[in-house]
């Protein structure tokens, strides 16, 4: 249909992550770019992500307009279409590989060379999804060893859901601990968030993650710049930012919102509770790939395992752990808990006193021990997500309780 509209097109000529693709948004020079996947989700969720001409996610105005324009094109059949191969006589097509753009730009920004020869073993799980070979590619030509699992590609997904978090990790949790790997990394089905098991087969969850991310540029490599995260991510981050003295921005949920933030402020990293992170000097938009191997590269500077890694930032910030569960609702009783949300009147929270009440996104209580707990509902299905940040995982679940019986389920 692009084609058809007399606007050139170039086209994978093999399946890409999402951040590859983001990437060759600019590298091409293009106006933007289209990318087919469930994402983390079932195949049959299946759609398209679009980028604008910066590689990051468009605004939801853009997205509005699109979904506008084709539901008309779709209702009167003006449809323009032209034939794969005519369009690739008439040049209006044209098969082209991302992967090497996005190789050197890698290089630009991490020394890919230290984490070749390093002695790490890695297992690398790409959930059968587009970013299947890549670390083996990246990688090879050194002493690391990285091994792949869920490295056969098929988009049905099968025995998992590509989304990695902890429920979902187990055969990468016990690789690590069968074969004595230094860490695993998961990579959701289109590699733009990721997971990281540590040497013990533990989860770290995706606020630690961000967190170690941002002491990673802030102490090992000493550079500064703005944060900007989302209203679901973690208060480490707050902390981190007065000791380093570097400001920290909050958004509602979505990279939609993270993206312009980074750009306007020429932000160091942005990230959300989902496990996708970005990085200053690269697309505004999430990339799971750099950011797994800013991780690696985060052990090596350090000498220090991910367990030691997640015990160093402790001592830095104090102990915070985090939780989420998802309270399936039916559609039409969307309007009956968000009036009684809306018209509670919490003054405090297990045992907690509510020191503030946030409605930019959803309800998010901050507690008087700087815990939080947050309700808001999901914007593509119908639940309720329940949010919560302590500083044991016995208070995140009492949180979490606490939660559900503000909603009466």
């Amino acid at each position: 249909m692009i084609a058809g509209n007399k606007i050139k097109v170039n086209l994978c000529s093999k399946a890409a992550p999402t951040p590859v693709i983001s990437y060759a948004v600019t590298a091409t020079r293009s106006i933007g770019g289209i990318i087919i996947t469930a994402s983390h989700n079932p195949g049959r969720w299946n759609g398209f992500k679009y980028k604008d001409e910066a590689g990051a996610s468009a605004p939801s105005e853009v997205g509005t307009e699109i979904e506008k324009n084709a539901n008309e094109v779709l209702s009167t059949g003006d449809v323009k279409r032209i034939p794969l191969a005519d369009g690739l006589n008439k040049g209006l097509i044209t098969y082209f590989n991302p992967d090497p753009a996005y190789f050197k730009q890698l290089e630009r920004l991490i020394d890919l060379n230290s984490i070749r020869h390093s002695n790490l073993k890695v297992i690398v799980d790409s959930m059968y999804g587009a970013g299947i070979g890549y670390f083996k590619e990246i990688l090879q030509g050194g002493k690391m060893e990285v091994i792949e699992i869920n490295g056969e590609r098929n988009p049905s997904f099968p025995g998992i859901q590509p989304e990695p978090i902890a429920k979902n990790l187990t055969k990468l949790s016990n690789s690590i601990k069968e074969q004595k790997a230094d860490v695993g990394i998961a990579n959701d089905g289109d590699a733009d968030r990721i997971g990281i098991i540590d040497e013990k087969g533990n989860f770290l969850n995706q606020h630690q993650v961000f967190s170690l991310l941002a002491l990673y540029f802030l102490e090992v490599r000493g550079e500064r710049g703005a944060i900007v995260e989302t209203l679901t991510d973690t208060t480490m981050l707050h902390l981190l930012g007065k000791q380093f003295n570097v400001p920290v921005y909050e958004t509602p949920v979505g990279f939609k919102y993270v993206a312009p933030l980074m750009i306007e402020h020429n932000a160091l990293m942005g990230g959300e509770e989902s496990g996708g992170y970005g990085f200053r000097g690269h697309v505004p938009e999430r990339d799971g790939i750099l950011a797994s191997l800013y991780f690696l590269d985060l052990i090596i500077r350090t000498g220090k395992t991910p367990s030691q890694l997640l015990e160093h930032l402790f001592s830095k910030v104090g102990p915070h752990y985090y939780d989420r569960i998802d309270v399936h609702i039916a559609a039409d009783d969307r309007q009956m808990f968000s009036d009684k949300l809306s018209k509670g009147d919490v003054s405090s929270i297990a045992g907690l006193k509510v020191a503030r009440l946030d409605t930019t996104d959803g309800y998010k209580y901050y507690l008087s021990d700087d815990s939080w707990l947050l309700l808001r509902f999901s914007g593509t299905e119908p639940l309720i997500r329940i949010y919560a940040e302590g500083h044991t995982p016995e208070q995140v679940q009492k949180l979490l309780e606490n939660g559900k019986g503000l909603l009466g389920v």
